[in-house]
């Protein structure tokens, strides 16, 4: 439970556009169509966290080093499940999501040591744009999970 409202409270809702990410390029590692209840759940892609773009200058509270091209896409039908987005990796990595809503979504250290997570707790049915980032520069191995499980 701490996990979740600690994830409630860092994960921003952020209105704007953004000056740094471009969310209409290709997607650097792929892109995935899912629908509620999907399997394998989680899903999980590899990708390199990071880049030369600074997430601070998305308007609100975003950080972490990122490209200015998405990392992975995922265009989700939503059902009653939640949506979950983890980053896993031994780096303090950072998650920066633009929404189906225009909306940008953002978290650093709320899945667990160093990792993040962004929960959708009633999802929008549409395209979620994703970018690992690092804390602090550089780049790392990460994984990316969508999950639909708490």
């Amino acid at each position: 439970m701490k996990m979740f409202a600690s994830a409630t409270m860092v994960a921003l809702m952020l209105a704007g556009a953004a000056t740094a990410q471009d969310a209409s390029l290709n997607a650097t590692y792929g892109e995935i169509s899912l629908r509620a209840g999907f399997t394998p759940d989680p899903y999980a892609v590899s990708v390199t966290a990071g880049g030369s773009v600074n997430g601070g200058a998305l308007p609100g509270a975003c950080t972490g080093m990122i490209s200015n091209a998405p990392d992975f896409e995922v265009t989700y039908s939503a059902g009653s499940l939640p949506l979950v987005f983890r980053t896993l990796s031994g780096t303090d990595t950072t998650l920066i999501i633009n929404g189906p809503d225009g909306r940008w979504y953002c978290d650093d250290d709320s899945y667990g040591d160093g990792d993040a997570m962004v929960r959708f707790s009633r999802p929008q049915s549409g395209t979620y744009d994703v970018w690992v980032g690092v804390f602090g520069g550089n780049s790392a191995s990460a994984t990316l999970q969508i999950t639909e499980t708490p």
